[in-house]
């Protein structure tokens, strides 16, 4: 069975469903993130997504955890902002709950063909902090997730807005430490030598901050050893090397969708469509 990994939805639903008839239907599918929002049918692409049951799988993006600020009230939508059909739906609470069901983060061994050694993969949405390692990454999306599912979450919804801490420290407890964990897994771009993040540089890594570096350039980085695919950075277009995997194509601003088979890494994409 083939895994496909696929970049930011955004709510295109229709390019999303013309990306699935493209791609064989017993496969796996591994979604990178940002399910909803900046695309005009985000309640028509979740719903879809939903579907498609066990053979899905995804982690989630800062723009699906926006939607949960908003739907309990933490934060008002954006004019950027396309979530209405979500928020105004009567089956929003149950829109809620799935998203909180899903992972930061995920680690699958992939055998890739022709045939070698099988390879582990971790999937998160935007990185992973030099610092970590791929187990110490799913142990702390997982203290995020079990969070999230249970009665509490509502209140690190309304905390998770703020860019400190910035540097990790296994000291680290409380809301500092979650919002840390959100924050390196849904959000990061640049970070510094000191693997300390810096959350304001969006643009790609020609534009760098001062004294910081992508990061996946990161030469102290824990997960060197492993395969990273991810989502998030869509200025820097599609990233097929040997151990790192980008699959942010940008089709929410009029670029493509874009899946990749991770056995063979065979490319998949269609244009936006929405």
């Amino acid at each position: 069975m083939s895994h496909y990994a696929i970049g930011d939805v955004q709510g295109c639903a229709r390019s999303l469903s013309a990306l699935l008839a493209k791609i064989p239907e017993d496969s796996t599918l591994l979604f990178c993130g940002d399910l909803i929002n900046r695309g005009p049918r985000s309640l028509e692409a979740l719903a879809l997504m939903m579907d498609l049951g066990p053979r899905a799988q995804f982690v989630l993006g800062n723009h699906d955890l926006h939607f949960l600020a908003a739907a309990c009230g933490a934060r008002k939508p954006s004019k950027s902002d396309t979530l209405n059909d979500l928020l105004k739906s009567s089956k929003v609470n149950h829109y809620v709950d799935w998203l909180r069901g899903q992972s930061l983060a995920l680690s699958l061994s992939i055998q890739p063909l022709p045939a070698t050694a099988p390879q582990r993969h971790l999937l998160v949405h935007a990185g992973v902090l030099p610092q970590w390692s791929a187990d110490q990454t799913i142990a702390l999306a997982n203290e995020v997730c079990v969070v999230l599912q249970g009665q509490d979450w509502e209140s690190m919804i309304r905390a998770m807005y703020s860019n400190v801490p910035n540097q990790w420290s296994d000291d680290l407890r409380g809301m500092g430490r979650l919002r840390l964990i959100i924050n390196a897994l849904t959000r990061t771009r640049f970070v510094y030598d000191t693997g300390a993040l810096e959350l304001e540089g969006k643009e790609g890594p020609a534009s760098a901050p001062e004294g910081t570096l992508p990061w996946f350039e990161h030469p102290e980085r824990k997960t060197l050893d492993e395969v990273l695919v991810f989502g998030h950075w869509s200025t820097l277009g599609l990233i097929n090397r040997r151990r790192l995997i980008g699959l942010d194509t940008g089709c929410v601003w009029g670029g493509q969708l874009t899946a990749m088979e991770l056995e063979t890494r065979r490319i998949v994409q269609v244009d936006y469509q929405d």
